[in-house]
């Protein structure tokens, strides 16, 4: 069910813009505009603009307590949100991507079993200071991103310095930073970017699964990352910090 404030912005942006329902019917098949607009029906589901009014109030309006808020960046289907949502519920967890209709698979899960602590935010991540006040977030998943492997691109990867930098803004001074990744160039970039920022490293391995570092919460698999292990490809892991 759609609170107060979400029902006013859905009728502002989508009910009184024709023109923009119209080019997304022509745009996206079927199942992805349904998906697309069944998402904003979730009450875990902010999409763009609709996100802004939660700054800085996350924990305090939409989780209705004072628990630590972690990101999973470019989360895709939200399987390592859902999953740590369950395993932590002290803790509260938003998933962000600008892929609705992959969204709607975490978004729904999240609504089906009453994952209370669990939401999502549809933005470009390049815009999450928009979204969030500095300190408000107290860790941030990187999970199996697009590597960006093309040097033209390095400014999307999202380890890049300038995402860097927004993410020490958003962090409290202990806040911690996670990339999983299967792809080794987008470890080796951001290790290299870690030591030039003089980073704090917390963990560090190319092979996770044969490492000390292999928990319950490390051990969390995605749909690609299984697909990824069948052909015994190594996974990277590195946990990072500002300060």
């Amino acid at each position: 069910m759609l609170n107060d404030v979400k029902i006013k912005l859905y009728k502002d942006y989508y009910v009184d813009n024709p023109t923009f329902v119209f080019a997304k019917i022509y745009k996206v098949g079927k199942d992805k505009l349904r998906k697309f607009f069944e998402i904003d029906t979730f009450p875990n589901v902010y999409q763009l603009h609709l996100g802004k009014v939660m700054k800085g109030k996350w924990a305090k309006e939409h989780f209705k307590n004072d628990n630590p808020i972690v990101l999973e960046l470019a989360c895709g289907k939200g399987e390592y949100a859902v999953n740590l949502a369950k395993m932590f519920p002290e803790k509260n967890f938003i998933g962000i991507d600008l892929k609705g209709n992959r969204i709607w698979r975490g978004a729904r899960t999240g609504v089906d079993e009453g994952i209370a602590n669990l939401a999502f935010l549809r933005i470009q991540i390049e815009d999450i200071l928009e979204y969030f006040e500095p300190g408000e977030i107290d860790e941030i998943w990187i999970t199996f991103a697009d590597p960006q492997p093309q040097i033209s691109r390095e400014k999307k990867r999202l380890t890049f310095p300038g995402f860097l930098a927004k993410y020490r803004i958003l962090l409290k001074p202990d806040g911690k930073v996670n990339l999983k990744t299967d792809n080794d160039g987008l470890y080796a970039y951001t290790c290299e970017k870690v030591a030039e920022l003089n980073l704090i490293t917390h963990k560090n391995t190319a092979h996770l699964y044969q490492s000390e570092f292999a928990d319950e919460v490390l051990s969390i698999k995605t749909h690609y990352e299984r697909i990824y292990l069948k052909h015994d490809k190594n996974i990277n892991y590195i946990q990072f910090s500002f300060a």
